[in-house]
């Protein structure tokens, strides 16, 4: 990205995930490393790598990557994603209390959350546990292979629930719960900070100068609320990614009594309040690859149409993760709800993009409760590019959403984020006022919402009613 905001490339590289036990996900951080590495060669070939002023990375949050005394990777990451510590988030909110967690961290256990993931080690592979030197963050192995700095960014250590969020300090006594010292965590910084330059290695090997700062970086959420300019008080930002966010800027720390929602540090030095669910875009992606087996999604879709909407006689609980916000159960699993002799293809796809849009309003709920006004949006993440989805977003939030004209959403956000660390601009707030720009404004239409804030009060009901079944089904 220029000065001026424009994009002159992107690269894009996969990377392989590993499922070993039914509700487990884990990576290599090494595969992270080669991928960025190949990434940053190709995204630059065609380009006076002389002008490359800085780096910033926006990345998977609440990931476990531990290190020895070596630097070297001990096991494979166990991500957000990762349904495992069922049993340490119930010793963290019940045992340990909510009330607790809460005072120290300004958030409860969920299991996603890192915290959960090093009582999870410590109790069933001690001896990687007492290999741990270093405790870090997927993004931050990315910084530390390009500067060799141990790392972090208040957005991203807010959900390790070992953060004192309101204070922005490392949380001693949830340290000593996960028996960890300050010593094992990286150093904290703002996102916008430079944490360091490139290694003299990694520089040859990238044809970059030595002089390339690279900057904290944020949490994905957290930097693509920046890519879409939701900054300082008020705003709010919903991501159709893998999961599916619900994010709102304050200026103030702020924390849901109810613990739905998230309290963390922002991007820009603020906070915000976050509702997180585990499968969002991913839930149309398995239907599409895994069940349907096709690419074209747009095919899928086109027999959805306008009239269609809000008279689905089929639901989907879009749970195949578990869920976090705002339910917090390990155990709740994807349901469709409705089906009869007539049910079509296209009824099961427009179940999954209402269910995941249900799901999201689930968290909007916990927010207005909180007294929130939220009278817009901005949207984005892979499934925003559907404007179907889009469409039925709008209307069963009853809520104008607003498109960036930049898709890329959290490496936008990290790019942005590099450009006040190298001075390009003062602060958060004034890149994106400078940069962000509006592409796309969907408003609700009254009689499609009428139709579905029916359908979303029969939606509410499905969960409560299938949950004592979902731990039998373990």
């Amino acid at each position: 990205m220029d000065a001026k905001g424009a994009i002159l490339n992107t690269v894009s590289r996969e990377y392989p995930l590993e499922f070993p036990q039914p509700g487990w996900s884990q990576q290599a951080p090494e595969d992270w490393k080669k991928a960025v590495l190949e990434g940053l060669q190709a995204l630059t070939a065609d380009f006076d790598k002389r002008q490359i002023a800085g780096i910033g990375a926006g990345g998977q949050m609440h990931g476990l990557v531990i290190l020895d005394r070596d630097d070297n990777v001990i096991r494979p990451a166990i991500l957000w994603n990762d349904g495992r510590t069922a049993e340490q988030v119930d010793y963290l909110n019940n045992v340990i209390g909510k009330e607790k967690l809460s005072a120290c961290t300004a958030n409860i256990a969920f299991a996603g959350f890192t915290a959960p993931k090093l009582l999870w080690l410590r109790q069933h592979e001690p001896e990687n546990f007492a290999k741990i030197h270093k405790i870090m963050l997927p993004k931050d192995y990315v910084n530390y292979i390009l500067t060799g700095v141990h790392c972090t960014d208040f957005s991203d250590a807010s959900g390790m629930l070992l953060l004192d969020v309101e204070h922005k300090c490392w949380s001693s006594e949830m340290l000593d719960i996960c028996g960890v010292t300050e010593s094992q965590m990286p150093k904290l910084f703002e996102s916008y900070q430079v944490v360091g330059t490139l290694k003299p290695e990694i520089a040859k090997l990238l044809g970059f100068p030595e002089t390339v700062k690279v900057c904290a970086g944020a949490g994905d959420n957290a930097a693509a609320a920046v890519g879409t300019g939701v900054v300082g008080e008020g705003g709010c930002n919903i991501s159709l990614g893998t999961s599916g966010t619900i994010f709102i800027s304050s200026t103030r720390f702020g924390v849901d009594p109810h613990n739905g929602l998230h309290a963390f540090a922002h991007a820009d030095g603020g906070y915000h309040l976050m509702g997180c669910m585990l499968s969002a875009a991913s839930c149309n992606k398995w239907l599409m690859d895994d069940i349907y087996g096709t690419k074209d999604y747009a095919a899928e879709q086109a027999p959805i149409t306008e009239d269609k909407l809000g008279n689905n006689h089929v639901y989907f609980l879009p749970y195949l993760m578990g869920e976090r916000s705002p339910i917090n159960d390990t155990d709740a699993r994807g349901v469709f709800v409705g089906m009869t002799m007539d049910t079509s293809r296209a009824d099961l796809t427009q179940a999954v993009l209402e269910g995941v849009s249900f799901a999201i309003r689930d968290s909007f709920e916990i927010a207005r409760s909180l007294g929130i006004d939220i009278q817009s949006s901005m949207l984005c993440g892979g499934g925003a590019k559907s404007p179907l989805w889009r469409k039925i977003l709008a209307n069963v939030l009853n809520l104008k959403l607003t498109v960036p004209a930049s898709e890329q959403g959290p490496g936008m956000g990290g790019a942005m984020l590099a450009m006040v660390g190298c001075g390009e601009y003062e602060s958060v707030s004034q890149v994106c006022q400078k940069l962000v720009t509006v592409a796309d404004t969907i408003r609700p239409d009254p009689a499609i919402a009428a139709r579905y804030e029916e359908r979303y009060q029969q939606f509410k009901k499905i969960y409560p009613t299938l949950k004592g079944l979902f731990p039998q089904l373990r």
